[in-house]
């Protein structure tokens, strides 16, 4: 009975307290962590796939009317945009080699700033969208064209404009919708690093958040030129 005491005493001193109990080792557990988050982005990619399958349908059927209308979205805007996000995945980037290297503020810091220029972000976004709905160019039968043209935007568009302002909404709505989310785990991810939760052997969290934000990065990368800058 001390025996079996003294064998169980030795494995809880063994056992980190971050090693989870239905693991065998902090390798298995970051290894099953990051399985699960790229199973993850799978079906993220799977999902964005179908708008992108939309956006190409749309075009093929109404192609001067994507023409035309990409005229009336701010490309300057856009690439602000892009350059907040690009700079983020870099901030996000070293934040993780903050806990490679045990830097707990390298670590909150540059996670700060992620979140920083992910609401800067949105701010743009926010914009952009009230400058839209001002206009009245809005999706389907919302879309004001008389509305447009009163207030001086040449609102006279081949085809099917409601058509395209659905697609830009959706398709950049859905996306805005990860970028709250990321921030959001971001925040979660502060209160843990102030809790000293990371370091250089249990960071799969810090990591995986990384992985996802990457991804909507990445996503806005594609919609950028797709969305603004259409030829």
């Amino acid at each position: 009975m001390g025996q079996q005491s003294s064998h169980s005493t030795a494995a809880g001193h063994n056992h980190p307290k971050y090693l989870a109990h239905h693991f065998e080792s902090m390798e298995q557990q970051n290894s099953s962590g990051k399985l699960g988050m790229w199973l993850f982005l799978g079906q993220e990619v799977l999902f964005f796939s179908g708008l992108f399958l939309m956006y190409v349908l749309a075009r093929m059927f109404y192609p001067d009317t994507f023409l035309a209308a990409h005229e009336l979205l701010d490309w300057k805007l856009g690439a602000l945009n892009t350059i907040f996000l690009l700079t983020s995945s870099l901030t996000m980037a070293l934040a993780v080699r903050g806990a490679q290297v045990n830097s707990q503020p390298q670590m909150y810091w540059n996670i700060v700033a992620t979140i920083v220029l992910g609401g800067a972000f949105m701010v743009v976004k926010y914009i952009e969208y009230s400058h839209k709905f001002h206009d009245g160019l809005l999706p389907g039968h919302f879309f004001d064209a008389a509305k447009a043209m009163h207030n001086g935007v040449p609102a006279n568009i081949p085809g099917a404009p409601a058509v395209f302002f659905a697609i830009y909404f959706i398709m950049t709505g859905t996306h805005g919708l990860h970028v709250l989310i990321g921030m959001g785990l971001m925040l979660w991810l502060l209160v843990r690093i102030k809790r000293g939760d990371f370091n250089s052997e249990n960071h799969v969290y810090l990591e995986n958040v990384g992985l996802y934000w990457h991804i909507v990065d990445l996503i806005w990368i594609f919609l950028f030129p797709l969305l603004y800058l259409v030829r």
